[in-house]
This record gives structure tokens, C-alpha cells and sequence, in this order.
């Protein structure tokens, strides 16, 4: 698997936006493929940052009803990242 292909997109929701202004942690949407070793050197090869951890957690897809039709959104994986002490934060807006 190619790293350009391990991360998805980044995650920006208030708990995420929390956890890198006070933790240093951002999040990911990864390749439901993906391991931690792989996310690890995927984010220290693509913003040239050092990571101290990485936790995984898969998440179901949700069930969606358009009137009588059923569907379901598939399923994906998020990845927690701590970037190493004295890190500079992952900025996804900088050009903005």
C-alpha cells in the first residue's frame, strides 16, 4: 500500500480541534487496511513531523432510509495521532 493512500482526509470536529490545541493529538480518516506502524511513517512522511503514538479505532457506517429504501454508509477507520513533544502542530488551513 502507498503512504499517499494510507490517509484519507483529515477529521475537523470540535473533539478533534480540542485534542490538538490542548494534547497535541490530530485526527485522521485512514485506509480501513491500514496498521498503526503504517499511519505512523504515513504522517512523518507527509508533514514531516515526529509521532510518539498512534490508536485506532474502527467505526460502523450508518444506517440511512431515504422512504422505504434502505441504505448503509460503509464502514472506516479513525486514527488518533500524538505528535512528539516540541512538535509543531498540523495546520490544514494555512493557505486561508
Amino acid at each position: 500500500m502507498r503512504i499517499q493512500d494510507i490517509i484519507r482526509r483529515p477529521l475537523i470536529t470540535e473533539k478533534s480541534t480540542e485534542l490538538r490545541d490542548v494534547n497535541n493529538i490530530v485526527a485522521f480518516e485512514v485506509d480501513r487496511r491500514a496498521n498503526k506502524i503504517e499511519v505512523k511513517r504515513a504522517v512523518e512522511a507527509q508533514f514531516k513531523v515526529k509521532v510518539s503514538e498512534v490508536r485506532m479505532t474502527s467505526v460502523h457506517g450508518k444506517v440511512r432510509r431515504q422512504g422505504r429504501h434502505v441504505g448503509r454508509q460503509p464502514d472506516w477507520k479513525k486514527a488518533y495521532v500524538r505528535l512528539a513533544p516540541g512538535e509543531k502542530a498540523i495546520e490544514f488551513f494555512e493557505g486561508v
